[in-house]
C-alpha cells in the first residue's frame, strides 16, 4: 500500500479499497481478495489455514493479502471482518431496537426517514457509479433478444416480478424463471444465442441464481447481471454487469437504486425496439 494512505478500519472502506486495486492484484491475491468479500463471515470466523484451504491458497498468501492493504499482519485484517460481523449480523430484535434510539419525531417517523435517507445515498451512489456506456450496451443487447429470461431469488426477487411486470405492459417477450413444479433447469435448455437474461443477486448469493447464469451463458445466452460486487460469482457468467451496493438502515437494506437500474432497462429496451421498428 502507498505511503501516506490510511489503512481502512470498517469494512466498507476495506471493501472500496479491495475493488479501487482489483485489476493491479497479482493472481492469488485477486483470488483471495474475491474469496474475502464473497465469503465475509468465513474471513471473520475461520482460521489461516481453514481460509487458505477454501480460497484454494497457500496460508502465506493472506499474509501478504494484509501487507498489500497495509495491515501488520492477517488477524488485523482479520478484525475488520468480525467488526462488520457483530454490525451486520444483528439479530432482528437488535435492528428493530436501534430503531428506537432516541431522535426528533416518532418513532415511526425516524423509521421512515431513515429508510428513506438509505434510499437516497443508494441512488445517489448508483447514479454516480452507472456509466453511459455500459448502460447502452446493456439496453442493446437487450433490445434485440427474441426473449429476455429473469433469474433472481430471495432478496432480489421483487426485482425479477417487477421486471416481468414492466416487460409484459410494454409487450417484450420474456421468461420467470421461477417454475413451482422445479423445472427451471429444463424451462432454461430452452434459451438460444438469440435470447439475452437479466439476472439479479447480492451476497449472500442464492445458488440457483448463479447455477442458472452459468447455464445460461454456457447456452450462449447474453447475461446482464445486477448484483454487489466486482468479485461477485455472477461477473464471471456475465456479458456485463452493473454493481449496485444498498445502503442500509438498522441493517435492513431497501431495493431502491436496483428497482431504479431494473426499470430503467426495461423502458430503454421498449424505447430501442419502438426505434428500431
Amino acid at each position: 500500500m502507498s505511503e501516506g494512505l490510511t489503512v481502512p478500519r470498517d469494512y466498507e472502506s476495506l471493501r472500496e479499497l479491495i475493488l479501487r486495486q482489483r485489476q493491479k492484484l497479482p493472481k492469488r491475491i485477486a483470488q483471495v481478495a474475491a474469496y474475502s468479500l464473497d465469503n465475509p463471515d468465513e474471513i471473520a470466523f475461520g482460521t489461516a489455514a481453514s481460509i487458505a484451504a477454501a480460497s484454494g491458497v497457500q496460508p502465506s498468501t493472506l499474509i501478504r493479502f494484509a501487507h498489500h492493504l497495509g495491515y501488520d499482519g492477517f488477524t488485523s485484517l482479520q478484525t475488520v471482518f468480525r467488526e462488520r460481523l457483530r454490525e451486520r449480523t444483528s439479530s432482528y430484535d437488535e435492528r428493530l431496537n436501534a430503531l428506537r434510539s432516541s431522535g426528533a419525531g416518532s418513532r415511526n417517523r425516524r423509521i421512515a426517514e431513515g429508510f428513506v435517507g438509505a434510499s437516497i445515498r443508494s441512488l445517489e451512489t448508483m447514479l454516480h457509479k452507472l456509466g453511459e456506456e455500459e448502460l447502452d450496451r446493456a439496453v442493446a443487447r437487450l433490445a434485440k433478444a427474441e426473449t429476455i429470461y429473469i433469474v433472481a431469488r430471495r432478496r432480489a426477487y421483487p426485482v425479477a416480478t417487477y421486471l416481468a411486470y414492466a416487460f409484459g405492459k410494454l409487450r417484450i417477450r420474456y421468461l420467470l424463471v421461477d417454475s413451482s413444479a422445479g423445472l427451471d433447469p429444463e424451462i432454461l435448455n430452452f434459451a438460444t444465442d438469440k435470447d439475452a437474461a437479466i439476472v439479479v443477486s447480492f451476497s449472500p448469493y442464492a445458488p440457483a441464481t448463479l447455477a442458472h447464469a452459468t447455464a445460461l451463458a454456457e447456452l450462449g445466452v447474453d447475461v446482464i447481471a445486477i448484483t454487489d460486487s466486482a468479485f461477485s460469482p455472477l461477473a464471471q457468467s456475465a456479458s456485463q454487469w452493473f454493481e449496485i451496493a444498498e445502503a442500509d438502515h438498522a441493517g435492513f437494506r431497501s431495493l431502491a437504486a436496483t428497482m431504479a437500474v431494473a426499470i430503467t432497462l426495461a423502458v430503454a429496451v421498449a424505447e430501442a425496439r419502438r426505434g428500431d421498428g
